[in-house]
């Protein structure tokens, strides 16, 4: 057994010797391998006997070689050996007595399978490194014909990618004509982004001005008309045809290769911070509401006990009328009337529109209201008030542009910050001040109900983007109740569209009161009846509320029923037929009483369920058997 055993350690030896760095390594393992196999078989005998053949070893070797102990050294590449304790050197063991891992049983053969492990992993490394430049010095011709191609490389452990970069650029401009929902105008934008060309879009609905420019380098007023450089390519039947020929990519490489003769050839792309040259129509009472800003004594009066802000009393301005105008008493008092019926004053506790005597009434812009406000800038707008539809149609073509430009396909994520950088919703904040003393009143019940969901989806936008998402109970409050736009001389908040206006008045969750007490005259373009789809037309922000959208007046109906349909065939709804049990959105719970009994609540929905839905919960509701009803968690995360 002990001849064997240097017989073993003499070939790897001379194998070293002979063979290169890797024939060597492997060899040795091999050995390695084979001497534990040796003490397996001696594991019957004791440890004296063990140290005995240990020691008969170095004797026979001295006594052949002249009483000289030959230590075989190994391949450089491999661990050198440890001396056994007690023979190392003394001034090695003073320096690392502290960290002196032989003193830990088995650390030796931890460290040395560590080293051994570290080293194979090294020469890997080396090896295939090797490898890699030869292969990249013969293959760098094939590699410039494959620029595209992404070439992988795989080592242990490590893995690289790299990509080529793709040299073709367009230096030129891809721009289009066109319209807020316009199916055509959606398809074009739709396949620019598809391809990931970059584009100018020139929505004439949100740009109107350029219309006219529209006409002139086409010839007509239809949409969409696509220019590359300053060359008209056509609409989208033109895209379609060279898409399906083949040779789109041809086109634009040869149309785009070169830059724009002239910035005047193609079209502009829109300028940030410009608004259109409209013609305002100063209000006629615009000049007799500035003397009273001017000569009314504006100041705090005692009125039921409470102090009011900013006032002046009807005879007050009764007599500066009739100073300041020559007019008799009776004209002074009608002055007053056309005034507060058109918002330039209010009552400050609402009780008339104006009297002569000791009333106290205040300016629209001295509302303690105002300061709430989003959409007032520092004063009043005293232009002539546009018609209301007029500023609704405006509003919702805006709006609508921004979510075509600015939210995914299905409107299911919005990208706010790119909304709050944009000319689009500067032009919207604007136009949102012609609300400051429209008349509502003078709208039909769908241009109301269309107006005001409209409102409410634009208004969230809005707030998301000042005051961010309410992701508390507090902030949510701040969020529903707190953010206000001035419409027709009044403040709205979401609640109070929500639940004054569309829902006639009734209670908002876990509230005690009703949004407008007795004689708000809010209350006037509140509905008769309550429709239960407008639950599913409003759009919150968050990823549990319905997908934001905006409503035609003359679609408004069966666009809702279209809403709902969507919400509920999505995740407002779901049926398990194993446990009887239907699982339905928390906007139901929360505004039960729009919907009725729960039976009623399921029936209800089968309107707007698609077959397989409506298949399981009809058989639910056949069989007579009890049925259970869970309301999902509302998730109140962004729906960014």
């Amino acid at each position: 057994m002990e001849s064997t055993q240097l017989e073993n350690i003499e070939i790897s030896a001379d194998s070293l010797k002979a063979n290169d760095h890797g024939e060597a390594r492997d060899e040795i393992e091999i050995e390695k391998r084979e001497i534990p196999l040796v003490e397996e078989e001696e594991e019957e005998d004791d440890t004296d006997d063990i140290t005995e053949t240990s020691s008969s070893v170095t004797d026979k070797s001295s006594i052949n070689n002249d009483d000289v102990v030959k230590i075989l050294q190994p391949h450089s590449l491999l661990p050198k050996p440890e001396a056994p304790r007690g023979l190392s050197n003394p001034e090695n063991n003073n320096n690392d007595n502290e960290n002196d891992m032989s003193l830990i049983p088995g650390a030796s053969s931890i460290g040395k399978f560590i080293r051994e492990r570290s080293n194979e992993f090294s020469v890997a490394i080396v090896k295939r490194l090797s490898s890699l430049k030869e292969n990249s010095n013969d293959d760098k011709d094939k590699d410039k014909d494959n620029e595209n191609d992404v070439t992988q490389f795989d080592l242990s452990g490590l893995k690289v990618i790299v990509k080529h970069k793709n040299d073709m650029e367009l230096k030129g401009r891809i721009s289009f004509f066109s319209r807020s929902n316009c199916r055509d105008s959606t398809a074009v934008r739709r396949f620019f982004r598809e391809k990931g060309l970059k584009y100018v879009e020139i929505n004439i609905e949100v740009y109107p001005e350029r219309e006219k420019e529209l006409v002139e380098r086409t010839g007509t007023s239809s949409v969409p008309q696509i220019f590359f450089n300053d060359k008209l390519f056509g609409g989208l039947v033109a895209l379609n045809s060279l898409r399906n020929s083949g040779g789109f990519d041809q086109r634009v490489k040869e149309m785009l290769s070169t830059k724009c003769p002239s910035d005047d050839a193609a079209p502009a792309s829109p300028v940030y911070g410009f608004d259109d040259q409209e013609e305002e129509s100063t209000d006629e009472m615009v000049s007799i509401v500035k003397v009273l800003r001017q000569r009314l004594p504006i100041q705090d009066r005692l009125m039921k006990m409470k102090i009011v802000k900013n006032c002046f009393s009807g005879r007050e301005m009764v007599e500066v009328l009739i100073n300041h105008f020559d007019c008799g008493r009776k004209k002074a008092v009608y002055i007053g009337l056309q005034l507060a019926r058109k918002h330039f004053i209010h009552h400050v506790f609402g009780e008339n529109d104006f009297e002569d005597g000791n009333h106290f009434y205040r300016f629209l812009e001295h509302e303690p209201f105002i300061p709430k406000c989003f959409n007032f800038r520092g004063s009043i707008n005293d232009s002539e008030p546009k018609p209301a539809t007029m500023i609704a149609q405006r509003l919702t073509k805006i709006m609508t542009a921004i979510l075509e430009s600015y939210a995914s396909d299905d409107r299911r994520h919005v990208d706010y910050k790119a909304i709050s950088n944009s000319e689009e919703f500067r032009r919207y904040v604007n136009l949102a001040q012609e609300l400051h003393r429209v008349n509502l009143l003078a709208l039909s019940e769908n241009e109301k109900l269309a107006f005001f969901l409209n409102l409410y989806n634009a208004m969230v936008i809005h707030a998301v983007i000042r005051i961010g998402c309410p992701e508390g109970a507090i902030d949510r409050r701040f969020f529903f109740s707190d953010f206000h736009y001035l419409v027709g001389g009044y403040p709205y908040s979401l609640n109070i569209i929500n639940h004054g206006i569309l829902r006639s008045n009734r209670r908002a969750p876990l509230s005690l009161l009703k949004p407008f007490g007795t004689g708000d005259k809010r209350l006037e373009l509140a509905p008769a009846k309550v429709n239960p789809l407008v639950h599913f037309g409003l759009c919150n922000g968050t990823r549990s509320s319905p997908t934001v959208r905006f409503f035609s007046p003359e679609g408004v109906e069966s666009e809702l029923r279209c809403a709902a349909r969507e919400f509920f065939q999505g995740d407002g709804m779901e049926v398990d037929l194993e446990k009887r049990t239907v699982y339905l959105t928390r906007i139901i719970k929360w505004c039960n009483v729009d919907f009725g009994n729960d039976k009623e609540i399921l029936k209800w929905i089968l309107n707007y369920l698609d077959a397989t839905k409506s298949g399981l919960l009809t058989h639910l509701l056949g069989d007579g058997g009890p049925i259970n009803i869970v309301y999902q968690d509302y998730n109140w995360s962004l729906n960014s």
